[in-house]
């Protein structure tokens, strides 16, 4: 008994134990009754639709949250990093942000600054040997390496955190992660904000990683790359599956349909049991077998029918126009300003055309889809557009421009205000919007909501042209397989840039590369380009360009942020120019204030100061649309870094 006892504490001492858990927010049941067993080394994706209790499961295992029933085991001695999703502001650098993740190290070496400042030669000693156990003088090589197989330049090290946009802040975040000793990693959608090149470097990572890995992820193709398991959240249960993603969903469509064949059979025995006790129950005779039968009913243990649909589907109309070619760019430089990311680029689409759009971040992917989209001018060259020309153009700023009092009925109503309100709300129910949804103000809806309202928008406007920049973020794997379905069916061109492989491979028949300044038609497979990063990265170290990519790419984000200098000039120019004229508008309200103004002796003078202030006031008007336009074009070129 006794030795039974100590393997069973052996064993709870290298696993993660949870047993008849349920944890609720609010009065909403995320989950029930939940028992997993998690094995120490095990990698494990974690899914399920947007809202179902992922990232509380997350704060669960931190400590963060408790359950409201049942037991979570946890080793006592295993060490836990959560990536962050706050994007912190600080003027460190980025490499010390990065090695801050360590927060061991950070304290061995303050101790140790401690001890040389009192010449405690024993702890200096002590502290240096406890150093060197805890790979403390490799630190800085390491987060080198992180920071670079995550995107960054070199010269990006030494920058301050807060000169990175909110993307490339996420990055450093998950560097300071990957950065940070642990056997428990959990990792919030890591793919976000990464390119292919970036996604194929951390899934090398990952799989070398030796703790246990939990990841919430919408990307199935990384989650079959990194994962032996899959966590399924479902109608508020968690099913556990052997296996990747695909794996998992095999066996999740043979679990369901077994469930609906159990389901089917207990309806065909309960409708027996219901008709025999209706026909017998009156008749003595019968009526000790009928109290046996609803006793039978009684006692069944109800299977409930397999769900298998998706919230979401709907189709992405193109317009009945079609020109040939919808658009041509012709020897056109592209970039900002002076500065030229991406040199004489030439690109026909016509209808019918799908092209996925391949590069690292800052090789100008974006760029290009601005300038097709007409967003961008060209520095030189030709951009003709074909009569019946309708572009559909998604970003990430697709989402910032929403009007967060409106509801998504009226977003599609604005556009079209002779639409039958059935025809629309018919047209959102297929994006997630059904009923009452539909009806309310977007200001609380999460990020996923406003991605699938902004498709929404661009898809109720018919293109015939859709240029689509990353996205798939915030969208669950169901909206994921939606949009991939919808893009197959749409009749029109397609231009995208995604770092999910699934929807490439899925809705993409052309490739084209941006690198090295130049745009080229990549002659290969998706497959063909992820091997060619993959061989990039083991002859270059942790980063993912060839040494002359790299350069090229660091000459272009140093001319970039140069040829940004007269943007930030003009803003604070205009900042000023708007304080001034707030100070003289002050002013003259505050005369206007002054009773004795109104006194008949003056009415010169009031006619006076009340036109100066209407001039002021348009004035300020005029300032503050100039600086929103110019943080808008600073904003849209800073992206590009």
């Amino acid at each position: 008994m006794q030795l039974k006892t100590m393997r069973a504490l052996l064993q709870c001492a290298t696993m993660i134990s949870i047993q008849n858990i349920t944890l609720r927010r609010g009065t909403k049941v995320l989950f029930s009754s939940a028992d997993i067993t998690i094995h120490d080394g095990e990698s494990i994706g974690v899914t399920g639709t947007n809202g179902c209790g992922k990232s509380s499961l997350f704060a669960l295992l931190t400590g963060e949250l408790g359950a409201d029933s049942g037991d979570l085991q946890i080793p006592r001695n295993w060490r836990i990093t959560l990536m962050s999703q706050e994007v912190e502001a600080t003027k460190r650098s980025a490499l010390d942000y990065v090695i801050d993740g360590d927060k061991t190290l950070r304290g061995l070496q303050q101790e140790l600054a401690e001890a040389e400042a009192s010449e405690d030669n024993h702890a200096i000693a002590h502290l240096h040997a406890a150093l060197e156990s805890h790979d403390g003088y490799t630190a800085v090589s390491r987060a080198q390496q992180l920071l670079a197989g995550l995107g960054f330049a070199d010269a990006d090290q030494h920058r301050p955190v807060t000169d990175f946009s909110g993307g490339w802040r996420i990055r450093l975040n998950l560097a300071q992660t990957l950065m940070c000793p642990s056997d428990l990693m959990l990792l919030d959608e890591p793919t976000n904000h990464l390119d292919l090149d970036t996604v194929g470097w951390l899934e090398q990572w990952l799989r070398r990683y030796s703790g246990t890995l939990l990841i919430i992820s919408h990307d199935r193709d990384f989650l079959d790359a990194v994962t032996q398991r899959t966590l399924q959240f479902e109608s508020g249960k968690l099913h556990i599956y052997k296996g990747n993603y695909s794996a998992a969903e095999r066996q999740r469509a043979e679990r369901l349909s077994q469930q609906q064949a159990m389901y089917e059979k207990q309806q065909t025995r309960i409708a027996e049991i219901d008709a025999f006790v209706r026909r017998f129950r009156a008749k003595a005779t019968k009526a000790k077998q009928a109290q046996s039968r609803l006793k039978e009913l009684d006692r069944l243990e109800r299977i409930e029918a397999a769900h298998v649909d998706s919230p979401f589907s709907f189709k992405i109309p193109c317009h009945d126009r079609m020109s040939d070619p919808l658009l041509n760019i012709a020897r056109c430089d592209l970039g900002y300003g002076d500065n030229v990311i991406v040199r004489q680029a030439n690109l026909g689409i016509r209808p019918g055309d799908r092209f996925g759009i391949l590069g690292a971040n800052g090789a100008g992917k974006s760029t290009l889809l601005k300038t097709v989209a007409g967003l961008q001018p060209a520095i030189s060259g030709d951009r003709v557009c074909g009569e019946h020309l309708r572009i559909g153009y998604f970003s990430q700023h697709q989402l910032e421009a929403l009007d967060l009092d409106a509801t998504a009925l009226l977003h599609l109503q604005r556009l079209n205000e002779k639409a039958r309100e059935q025809e629309i709300r018919n047209f959102l129910g297929g994006f997630g919007f059904p009923g009452e949804t539909a009806d309310a103000d977007i200001k609380p809806f999460s990020g996923g909501e406003k991605a699938r309202l902004a498709l929404a928008i661009i898809a109720w406007q018919k293109p015939n042209l859709l240029i689509l920049d990353e996205p798939t973020n915030h969208l669950d794997l169901e909206m994921r397989h939606a949009l991939t379905v919808a893009l197959q069916t749409y009749e029109g061109a397609v231009l995208v840039v995604s770092h999910d492989r699934h929807l490439l491979k899925n809705t993409v028949d052309q490739l084209l590369w941006v690198h090295n300044g130049k745009l080229d038609d990549f002659d290969g497979t998706l497959e063909d380009y992820q091997n060619r990063m993959t061989q990039t990265l083991k002859s270059n170290g942790a980063s993912g360009s060839r040494p002359d990519e790299k350069k090229a790419r660091r000459q272009q984000a140093a001319e970039l942020r140069k040829s940004l200098q007269p943007l930030k000039n003009a803003l604070k120019k205009l900042e000023k120019a708007m304080q001034k004229n707030a100070e003289k508008l002050q002013d003259l309200e505050a005369a206007l204030a002054d009773p004795s103004l109104y006194e008949a002796g003056n009415h010169v003078l009031l006619q006076t100061l009340l036109k100066e202030q209407g001039l002021h006031s348009k004035q300020q008007e005029s300032l503050e649309e100039d600086w929103l336009e110019q943080q808008e074009q600073l904003e849209t070129a800073e992206s590009d870094l």
